[in-house]
């Protein structure tokens, strides 16, 4: 049991020297002595932790096609220190899940996964469903830190289950790769009104890509952006004149043509996203 404020409990020594010097509160007799320790016990805000001792811990292993043969690489170690510092060896699990496209257990056999992209926010979220409710848990989360889809649901899910998230960051060191950094716009807007959709492009030199925006899988822009320090960013608008909810996906193309601007990594090319149209007011 623990104690929010347990500041109250000095409320009992200062109403018994109190009680000692005026003798007619009588706060030395025996039922008024119970009532200052029950008051102080209550104002302490007792709480009472009801969770299981033991704890899980979700290991999530990116395994799209910019990460897999470094994951492959690292794992029999990372592995080997996870059981070595598992505090409560009968108690205490470990999950391995690898996640890409689609979420799948790490020990799965025969399954064949899509690594074209990699969704760290559905893994994230395939954790908080699973989650067992007055269980501890903990989330491990090895990754190149490129996701392309947004992290803010997966995030607030964790938060709202009281869910810790560890992360460590599996990079290789490239000259030449081109990437999708972010894809912003708003998550609802009205059937017919503009907005605008920014992305953000990252590459390890400076140079021209072509970028490419499609909306539920039909291309509706096609830019150059110049990447000035290895930064390039790019704006649109469009309107959606009906409900409904719609993907958006951008991808950078470097120039086939062009030796120097070989993309080494091309799995984190592509960003998707969706937003919701809704109808608007009705009479």
């Amino acid at each position: 049991m623990k104690f929010a404020s347990p500041e109250w409990f000095l409320l009992i020594p200062a109403l018994l020297f109190i009680g000692w010097f005026w003798k007619s509160l009588r706060l030395w007799s025996p039922l008024r002595l119970l009532l200052v320790g029950l008051a102080a016990f209550g104002l302490a805000d007792p709480k009472l932790n009801m969770q299981e001792e033991s704890m899980d811990l979700w290991v999530l292993l990116d395994r799209s096609d910019s990460t897999e043969d470094l994951v492959d690489k690292g794992l029999p170690e990372w592995k080997a220190l996870l059981e070595k510092n598992r505090p409560n060896s009968r108690t205490d699990e470990i999950h391995l899940l690898d996640y890409a496209t689609d979420v799948i257990p790490h020990e799965a056999e025969g399954v064949t996964m899509n690594r074209k992209l990699t969704r760290t926010g559905l893994a994230l979220s395939h954790v908080a469903a699973l989650a067992k409710e007055g269980k501890p848990a903990r989330v491990l989360l090895f990754t190149d830190g490129y996701s392309t889809e947004p992290l803010q649901e997966a995030a607030a899910q964790l938060q709202a289950r009281g869910i810790p998230l560890d992360y460590r960051l599996i990079r290789d060191q490239v000259d030449n790769d081109f990437r999708m950094a972010h894809l912003d716009f708003p998550e609802r807007v009205q059937a017919g009104e503009p907005f605008l959709i920014s992305a953000l492009v990252q590459g390890s030199k400076d140079g021209t890509v072509n970028f490419i925006l499609r909306r539920n899988g039909q291309q509706i822009a096609e830019n150059k952006v110049v990447l000035t320090k290895g930064i390039g960013r790019v704006e649109f608008t469009d309107r959606i004149p009906r409900g409904g909810g719609f993907q958006y996906e951008a991808e950078v193309r470097t120039d086939a043509s062009d030796p120097s601007m070989e993309d080494s990594r091309p799995g984190n090319n592509k960003i998707a996203r969706w937003i919701e149209i809704t109808g608007g007011p009705r009479v």
